[in-house]
């Protein structure tokens, strides 16, 4: 099965002839979409459970592949710096992850597929052989991080701190590299590591 994508610009929906009929029938005036690939993204309420940050060390199971989950893993604001064990192998999928501290903590192979990070800490983090596929690392602070063997698959990194970050055998599509070179804060032997041209 193939999906083809239409830019805004060109979706016919919002071209200001488009018939309000159609076989007899009277549609809705036509919608105008902004062309700006921006999104207003709404987060829930802050958890209020007691034991919010202590889930982590459990994780969540349910759709790991599409994050879908019966129950939001809401780690905003959590502090786990220098955490060695208990998020090693965790599955975080499509856990709230902003503003959180994951400062020195060992997620080596754990799953972040969808996590949505703007703004968490990670420096010194070890991703080693980690699945991070979808994570929104918008402003992160990833200073030092170690993405060895680690899948990075339409992850992305907007203005996010990657001085010092290892992507040693990252594994990484062709555009979202391309992405992630424009990334200013990455050193000249990092680039390299990674093949940034």
């Amino acid at each position: 099965m193939v999906t083809l994508s239409t830019p805004l610009s060109h979706n016919s929906l919002s071209s200001p002839e488009l018939s309000t009929k159609r076989h007899g029938c009277p549609l809705h005036q036509p919608m105008y979409l902004s062309e700006s690939p921006v999104l207003l993204l709404r987060l829930p309420p802050l958890s209020t459970e007691l034991n919010r940050c202590e889930r982590a060390f459990v994780g969540n199971t349910i759709g790991q592949a599409n994050g879908v989950y019966d129950k939001p893993l809401d780690l905003r604001f959590c502090d786990y710096t220098n955490e060695e064990s208990n998020l090693k192998g965790k599955s975080l999928t499509a856990a709230l992850i902003s503003d959180a501290k994951f400062d020195g903590a060992d997620m080596s192979e754990a799953v972040m597929s969808k996590a949505y990070a703007v703004g968490a800490s990670f420096k010194g983090t070890d991703f080693l052989n980690a699945v991070l596929d979808r994570v929104n690392f918008g402003k992160a602070n990833l200073q030092g991080a170690i993405f060895k063997n680690t899948v990075l698959s339409s992850s992305t990194f907007d203005n996010a701190q990657l001085e010092d970050a290892v992507f040693e055998d990252t594994i990484i599509g062709y555009i979202d590299l391309q992405k992630l070179c424009t990334n200013t804060s990455i050193s000249a032997e990092r680039r390299v590591e990674l093949g940034c041209r």
